[in-house]
Parts: structure tokens; C-alpha cells; sequence
């Protein structure tokens, strides 16, 4: 299984409504793929998420379509920076281990 771990930096607090809109669209599409497992957090202008996949090819249908791919066509209008990375694992870990391992993932910075 793949688990995608990403993590979002605002540009500044008024982006959260931006970024909210996005979510709400995002997580609408997630309900209706296979995904197996989805976690988020965030606090004012640094928020993270996490899904879990059977495959890759599954992930990478869900990123590059719907409401997800028009949110990134747009990131750099409220994300300062945004780090992914995905990972081989059968269920997602709690918070601690992801947020270090986005140090060594892709990072976008705008």
C-alpha cells in the first residue's frame, strides 16, 4: 500500500479561508475513490494531511484529477511552501514520524 504525506505552509492566516474552500472540495472527491484511510491537522497557517492507497496508480488517479488537481493548479496563490512525500506501508502512523519525514520529501516552494 502507498501513503501520500504532505504538509502546507500558508502564505499568511486570511489564505485558511482559501485553503478551507479547497479542502472541502478535496475531501468531497476523496469520499469517492478507494482510498483507504485519510488523517489531517493543521493550526493557523501550517496544516498536514495523509491518505493511504492500495497503489500508486490509485494515488496518482486521485491527484491529478477533480477538485485536487484544480487546488494545485493554484497552490501558489495562498501555499508559501508544500512538502510530499510517499511512503510503502500498510496503515497510516501517527503524527510524529510523518512531519519528519517530510523533511526528505518534495519540496514546492512558491
Amino acid at each position: 500500500m502507498k501513503a501520500t504525506i504532505t504538509s502546507i505552509e500558508l502564505k499568511g492566516p486570511l489564505t485558511f479561508f482559501a485553503l478551507s474552500s479547497k479542502a472541502f472540495r478535496i475531501i468531497k472527491q476523496l469520499k469517492a475513490t478507494n482510498c483507504k484511510d485519510f488523517k489531517k491537522k493543521g493550526i493557523w497557517t501550517k496544516h498536514y494531511t495523509m491518505t493511504l492507497w492500495n497503489n500508486e496508480a490509485e494515488l496518482k488517479e486521485f491527484a491529478k484529477s477533480g477538485a485536487h488537481l484544480e487546488a494545485m493548479k493554484v497552490s501558489s496563490q495562498i501555499a508559501k511552501e508544500i512538502k510530499t512525500i510517499n511512503i510503502d506501508t500498510t496503515a497510516l502512523p501517527n503524527w510524529e514520524e510523518p512531519i519528519i519525514l517530510l523533511e526528505s520529501g518534495k519540496v514546492f516552494k512558491y
